[in-house]
């Protein structure tokens, strides 16, 4: 068993790094448009995924990734011991059916648009304790389906006001590993790979918000407090680090983030970028804050964050998800709207 580093209250460093063998993102056309369109995997001009309904379609969507992740690393679900997996749905539905028929043994989660992170931290914390040699974690989001379960259905036309976030369709999957990825892996290049060597667990922070157009603001908070105790349990400042990615805060959780930093003396505005201002271009796509959902900073890690730092470019980054810990059931009776946000430690490893 691999003995571990607890730094404060709720951060591991890891004696051994925890590889990241192979990774995978599928999207829907609107985020193919987006800044980031040629690096995903594969765009799906059709929303339903050939299927009848927004949830079967979203299942399919994650599906899918799992399946690819595993291929592009010629696996088979028998050489993946767990699955840690979730997405926005009351009782995570499109996770359980689509993981219904991969065959490998599943654990749901629900983090909200957090969930990658979550699942990238329990994956890494199995590994370690020794339950396994590989864990497969994914996570995904669909517009329709996110609308149609907090909102309102598409068809009710609502107008949005300019703090909404627009959830991504997209499903984004890493395969975790206690051993370095083989020469053939897509996430080994010439100079190294990837690989998880800390992480910060988050806490629940309610800050009194209920706007639910305004997920950035309940949001910010979380990632301010993560964020400030990583810096302070592993004794970094910003320039530990190459870059510091939140998961969907947009441009109004970006803002208030910042703010919100400075008071603690962090200054993050050199080195920081959100999921959901990179994976659309808000001036041309109408996305008003930026995006949002478990795909969304899901698909920016597989497809943009990772190969950075397997070409050597970024040599450590910190990958914070961000969620909303709200549900259709407490937002109708009123309840305040949690955040939470989970930190992750990536770095480059030589060959």
């Amino acid at each position: 068993m691999i003995k571990n580093l607890h730094r404060g209250a709720a951060s591991i460093a890891f004696r051994e790094p925890l590889y990241i063998e192979s990774c995978a993102s599928i999207v829907s056309q609107k985020e193919g448009e987006g800044p980031l369109g040629k690096l995903f995997d594969i765009v799906c001009e059709d929303p339903m995924f050939g299927c009848d309904t927004w949830e079967a379609a979203e299942s399919t969507l994650q599906k899918e990734t799992a399946t690819l992740a595993l291929n592009r690393s010629r696996l088979t679900p028998d050489d993946v011991q767990l699955m840690f997996a979730g997405d926005l749905l009351a009782q995570t539905a499109a996770t359980c059916f689509g993981s219904a028929g991969i065959g490998i043994p599943f654990y749901g989660l629900y983090g909200a648009c957090s969930t990658m992170g979550e699942s990238l931290s329990l994956g890494a914390l199995s590994l370690t304790a020794g339950f396994g040699s590989r864990v497969l974690c994914v996570t995904s989001s669909h517009f329709a389906s996110a609308e149609k379960e907090f909102r309102f259905p598409l068809g009710y036309g609502n107008q949005r006001p300019l703090s909404a976030t627009w959830t991504v369709t997209g499903s984004g999957a890493c395969i975790l590993s206690t051993t370095p990825p083989a020469k053939s892996s897509p996430l080994r290049s010439s100079v190294g790979f990837a690989a998880i060597t800390g992480l910060t667990a988050g806490r629940v922070m309610d800050y009194g918000l209920k706007d639910s157009m305004n997920m950035g603001g309940c949001m910010a908070p979380a990632a301010c407090d993560t964020i400030a105790r990583n810096f302070s349990d592993f004794s970094r400042t910003p320039s530990d680090y190459d870059a510091v990615f939140t998961g969907d805060l947009g441009t109004v959780g970006q803002k208030i983030l910042l703010d919100l930093l400075s008071e603690q003396n962090i200054d993050l505005a050199s080195i920081h970028q959100d999921c959901g201002l990179l994976i659309y271009d808000n001036e041309t796509q109408d996305t008003h804050s930026g995006g949002s959902g478990c795909g969304c900073s899901a698909t920016v890690l597989a497809a943009y964050i990772l190969p950075k730092v397997v070409s050597g470019e970024w040599k450590r980054i910190l990958f914070v998800p961000t969620g909303a810990l709200l549900s259709k059931v407490s937002f109708n009776e009123g309840d305040s709207i949690p955040g939470i946000a989970h930190a992750v430690v990536i770095e480059h490893m030589e060959v």
